[in-house]
């Protein structure tokens, strides 16, 4: 199965999430993306950030009825950084392919993640356009390195990137998307109590099938 993984705080999921999901599924013939809800991010403060478990539910929430899978699978890892995130995962699903999505917002700071390098190394990585980034990103030093990777639409991949021996890696892919403004930050200050009203009881990982405690932080 070819997979697409979003990763990210979910605080919380929302419609832009499962836009760029099912249209990042559809541009790279994916057969599914899965969320990695994170027990926390390194690059994000404490303050603000709602329990694992209800950003958990938000997400569930958005993937309803979609080729989506929300996963906590780092909690289970013991992972915090998503190089050790993606060679432990890679290792636990061997038939699986995959490549890392993200937004262009993180393609900007994507040289202050430990071993970014790395993270290009394991899956080839596709960006996906937002309001407001693209300049940032393009003059960003990681992009400086990923430039001489880069195919600008996922038509324009050599098919033997994408045939039974694995995509090849480093490998960078610019997806333009229609605008999509909604963001987490812009629903956190509209409604502070947004997760208050998400039930945590019954969670299970998408992935894993374990259950999500309710209290899980």
């Amino acid at each position: 199965m070819k997979i697409g993984l979003l990763g990210g705080s979910f605080n919380p999921a929302h419609g832009a999430h499962r836009r760029i999901s099912l249209f990042a599924q559809q541009a790279l013939g994916l057969d599914e993306v899965w969320w990695l809800v994170s027990p926390g991010n390194p690059l994000k403060p404490e303050a603000g950030m709602a329990p694992l478990a209800r950003r958990f539910a938000s997400a569930q929430v958005q993937a309803r009825r979609a080729p989506i899978r929300v996963s906590a699978i780092e909690r289970e890892l013991g992972t915090r950084y998503t190089f050790d995130t993606l060679r432990k995962l890679v290792r636990r699903c061997p038939k699986h392919q995959f490549i890392w999505l993200m937004g262009s917002d993180n393609l900007a700071q994507f040289s202050r993640w430990k071993n970014w390098r790395g993270i290009a190394r394991i899956m080839p990585i596709a960006v996906i356009a937002r309001p407001g980034y693209d300049r940032t990103a393009f003059a960003s030093p990681a992009m400086v390195w990923l430039r001489r990777y880069r195919s600008s639409a996922a038509r324009n991949i050599d098919e033997s990137r994408m045939n039974g021996a694995g995509w090849s890696t480093p490998a960078l892919i610019y997806l333009r998307f229609d605008p999509d403004r909604r963001s987490a930050t812009a629903i956190r200050r509209a409604d502070s109590q947004w997760a208050s009203r998400l039930s945590a009881k019954a969670l299970r990982d998408g992935i894993t099938r374990h259950p999500i405690p309710e209290n899980a932080a």
